[in-house]
Parts: structure tokens; sequence; C-alpha cells
């Protein structure tokens, strides 16, 4: 089940990112919605286009996928992005950071959410229709939260109080893309199951637990005294993100 990114047409002008070449990029202005924006121009722009707004608080992002499988499928993708998206802050981060995703969406570093991702398709796509483009947008918290007293919230951090103290939103996002490719690489290589596997050891750790991904994205998680695993859906998920806040528009306090 490979769900490749296929490269864009290439745009003029000054690259602000450092992203490799199968991707185009757009930059917003800061109070720009990136995800909004690239579910806008995806049908115009096509697959690889990444689409960030410019601000030094928060990493806001998203790009633009092209699926070959139905949306039932394909919105296994999200996965792709969410483990790149981990990938990319581990990497980064000082020894003994705990990074965990928490299922499906939210990342959160040392206990303290950060932010997440998001998935997108054209509306009116059924589930067994393949979608003209997928959207992954993620955000995240980099730099100290106004108006927020330290310490009042141990559930809610940034990167720049986790010791991620010159990681800005640009590198962040540079890391995701390159990560990114990784996974879909990965994905036509080894199949959906290699993705899964990174996904899921982004999770937090339990013991006796067996974690699985079906091929529509839901989570089944079985132990030794129930090993008829229980189902979570996915899709309900993805319809109301965990870590986003409407009404502020960026990650939840």
């Amino acid at each position: 089940m490979a769900l490749p990114i296929t490269a864009p047409p290439g745009t003029a002008g000054q690259q602000d990112l450092a992203l490799p070449p199968f991707y185009s990029q757009v930059r917003l202005r800061e109070m720009g919605d990136a995800f909004a924006h690239a579910t806008s121009i995806a049908t115009d722009q096509g697959a690889g286009t990444l689409v960030y707004v410019g601000r030094f608080d928060l990493a806001e992002f998203a790009v633009v996928l092209e699926p070959e499988q139905p949306l039932a499928q394909a919105r296994c993708a999200f996965y792709a992005g969410m483990a790149a998206l981990a990938d990319a802050l581990i990497a980064h981060a000082e020894p003994e950071t705990y990074i965990v995703i928490d299922w499906p969406d939210a990342i959160s570093v040392n206990r303290g959410l950060v932010g997440g991702g998001r998935l997108a398709w054209p509306a009116g796509t059924g589930e067994d229709d393949v979608p003209n483009w997928l959207v992954f947008g993620a955000m995240i918290r980099t730099a100290g939260i106004v108006d927020f007293e330290p310490g009042h919230n141990p559930h809610v951090t940034a990167l720049a109080e986790e010791g991620f103290r010159e990681f800005t939103p640009e590198r962040l996002m540079e890391s995701f893309a390159r990560n990114l490719m990784v996974a879909f690489d990965a994905w036509q290589e080894q199949g959906f199951g290699a993705v899964a596997k990174t996904y899921l050891e982004r999770l937090p750790r339990e013991s006796g637990l067996r974690r699985s991904i079906d091929g529509h994205g839901d989570l089944l998680i079985a132990s030794v005294l129930k090993p008829e695993p229980q189902r979570f859906a996915l899709l309900p998920r993805l319809n109301t993100p965990s870590w986003f806040d409407p009404t502020t528009k960026a990650p939840r306090l």
C-alpha cells in the first residue's frame, strides 16, 4: 500500500526552508493558516507542496499528498506524518527527553502537550473513492506561552522549556520533511506495516499489551487477559483533533 509523494512542478523564487528536492514551499505571514491554505491550493499545487507560517513561537505547517488508494486506506498516511513529526523532535532532543504520541494525534514532551497533527481530504469523498489529495497538518509549540505562569499547568509545555534551546520552527519543518520521505520510502518498500511499527514505538509503553493498526487505520489493543483485540476507530478522532483549540487556533492550554 504505497502512498508516494510525487514531485510537484518547481517553483520560482527564494526558498526559505532547506527542503528535499521533491518539495515546493509556500510561506504565509504570521496570521496565516497553513492547514486551511494547503487544502485550498492542494488541487492546483499538487503533492509535495509544504505550506508554513513564518513565526517564532509555533511551528505551523501542512503538506499536500496525492494518494493512490481509496480513502479508507489512504487515511493511514496520517500515521506516516505523525511518526515523521515525532522523529523530527526526537532527533533534536536532549538525552532522556520523554517524547510520546498520545494516540492518535497529540505529541507530548516530558508529559506536557506541545501540539499534534491532523488530516484533511476533499469534502464528499467516499470511503471507496481515491481522494484527489490529502493534507497532513501539524502545529508544535516552540517558544514560551504568553500570559501563562510556568508550572500552572504541567500538562502543557513548549519546546524551549524542554531543552530545545536552539531548535527553531524552520529546523523542525526541515527535519519533518526529510523524515516524511523516509516514512513513505519504507511504506513503498516494506508495506504499511513498517510505518505502523515506527508509529507504535512512539506511543507510551504499557506492559502486557499488544498493539497494532489495521488497514483502515484503527488501533487494535489486545492483552493476555483479553486476547480479542479492542478496536479504537481512527476516523472520529480525526474529525475532532484532541490537541487543537478551535477558538485560539493553536495547541490547547
